[in-house]
């Protein structure tokens, strides 16, 4: 089915579902947070009171094992966006505008796609980091991805978080704005939603935050909470409440706007955290595929619909939103491509249908030992590569051959339920599990690395 055919059945769909007009449909926000631990927020254990978040989590759904899409920004934000593995979509890693060719391709089909074609208003908020034009390189924009209104920095708010001068309204440069990014990312969403979206519209609203990613800044006021004006684990935590208090601002607006039961909400972060002490006692950090690199907060709230106070354990993560919207929505998902995320729908509303995960949660990233990891049920599956890549520590296009070539070695497995910290290797142990899983791992490796574009290519 391609775009044509994919919009003229959700507007088939539109017009018959029981639930009437797209008018009718609930409104859609994303929150992200970059570089956010499993263990910085209060719902989690963590340290930083985030009122605004462990209320959405009591009103919502909670996930103890929520995935990001990668171990770094950009990918993960790819796999958020499209349910594909980041490779099949165009982004191997990181992305550089000045150096790389990559970005997120056209040839995608995103979410505020499928929205936009729905019916909805759609707007991008905050962080984008999946490619923006430079003077050497066209790329698309968010608008290329089904965004009516964009308001975005192609990477991290600089100087830092505080008075950044490099977002970009529309395609073109704001200057610097006075006040963190937190507060300036939520003062446009309210202002997008108050003067420029479509009042008889339903909307999609992706609010992706730059905190706590560094360069960090924030507050003194806040920052006294948590130590001496400082201290670096004292303003990353500060980064961390104030964007608390910047969501409090939207919700309220968002209230103002329409019912809550009316607004489904989904809260994730990009990556794990840089703080080894901010990921839950988890192996790793941001930047590897050891469970404290990928693993991160996940909250779903839509009032009346999704049951509140509930916490699952069932494994989840940023690369099945978009199946699970398109499944909470009644509306079609892509089927000229592969999905590698799966609908939560049954787990998360009322439903008679049981949940199956098609395939396992599957990672990679060519600069992390272990270079990929698969979490099926219990179980997580590392291995390392067979190949060497240079010691440059920034993507280079020039790697695809090998990575799309490469295999894999000295595979571990680890039973997360009995071992959440990946402390005892069991592949010696259940050698049969070991080849069935290698298996699975290998079939879904292969089947991205099919898809994965080739960027050195002219």
């Amino acid at each position: 089915m391609n775009r044509i055919l994919l919009h003229a059945a959700v507007l088939l769909i539109s017009a018959t579902l029981s639930d009437g007009s797209a008018a009718e449909r609930p409104n859609v926000v994303v929150l992200l947070s970059d570089d956010l631990g499993y263990q910085d927020i209060g719902c989690y254990g963590g340290p930083v009171k985030t009122p605004t978040l462990d209320k959405l989590a009591d009103k919502g759904t909670r996930f103890t094992d929520f995935y990001s899409g990668c171990a770094v920004c950009s990918p993960s934000r790819a796999t958020l966006l499209t349910g594909r593995h980041h490779i099949r979509t165009g982004v191997y890693s990181w992305i550089f505008d000045p150096s790389q060719r990559s970005h997120l391709l056209e040839r995608e089909i995103t979410l505020a796609e499928i929205l936009k074609d729905a019916g909805y208003a759609t707007a991008h908020i905050g962080k984008w980091h999946l490619g923006l034009p430079t003077n050497e390189r066209a790329k698309p924009t968010p608008k290329s991805h089904g965004f009516d209104y964009w308001f975005a920095t192609a990477n991290n708010a600089s100087p830092s978080h505080k008075n950044p001068a490099n977002f970009i309204r529309n395609g073109r440069p704001v200057g610097k704005i006075e006040d963190y990014s937190c507060q300036i990312v939520v003062d446009e969403a309210v202002q997008w939603l108050e003067k420029h979206r479509d009042p008889k519209a339903p909307f999609f609203l992706n609010v992706w935050f730059h905190e706590p990613h560094a360069p960090i800044a924030a507050p003194d006021d806040i920052v006294k909470n948590y130590g001496k004006l400082t201290d670096r684990a004292g303003i990353y935590s500060a980064t961390i409440d104030n964007t608390d208090r910047a969501i409090a601002r939207l919700l309220a607006k968002l209230e103002q706007i329409d019912d809550p039961e009316n607004t489904l909400i989904i809260y994730g972060s990009d990556n794990g955290s840089y703080r080894d002490d901010r990921t839950g006692g988890l192996r790793g950090r941001k930047g590897v595929n050891w469970e404290g690199g990928i693993r991160v907060p996940g909250i779903f709230c839509w009032p009346g619909k999704i049951p509140a106070g509930r916490v699952l354990r069932e494994p989840a993560g940023l690369v099945d939103v978009l199946p699970t919207v398109c499944g909470l929505l009644g509306i079609p998902k892509p089927r000229n491509r592969h999905l590698d995320g799966s609908d939560l729908t049954p787990l998360l509303a009322k439903t008679d249908k049981t949940f199956d995960r098609h395939q396992p949660l599957f990672w990679h990233l060519q600069k992390s030992r272990p270079i990929v990891a698969m979490r099926d049920g219990n179980f997580s599956l590392v291995a390392e590569p067979d190949y060497e890549l240079s010691t440059n520590n920034m993507f280079q296009e020039a790697w695809i051959p090998k990575i799309k070539a490469g295999k894999y070695k000295r595979y571990q497995l680890f039973d997360l339920v009995k071992d959440p910290k990946q402390e005892h290797n069991i592949a010696a142990e259940h050698p049969e599990l070991l080849a069935r899983l290698k298996k699975k791992l290998l079939a879904i490796n292969n089947s991205i690395m099919a898809d994965a574009h080739d960027w050195h290519l002219k």
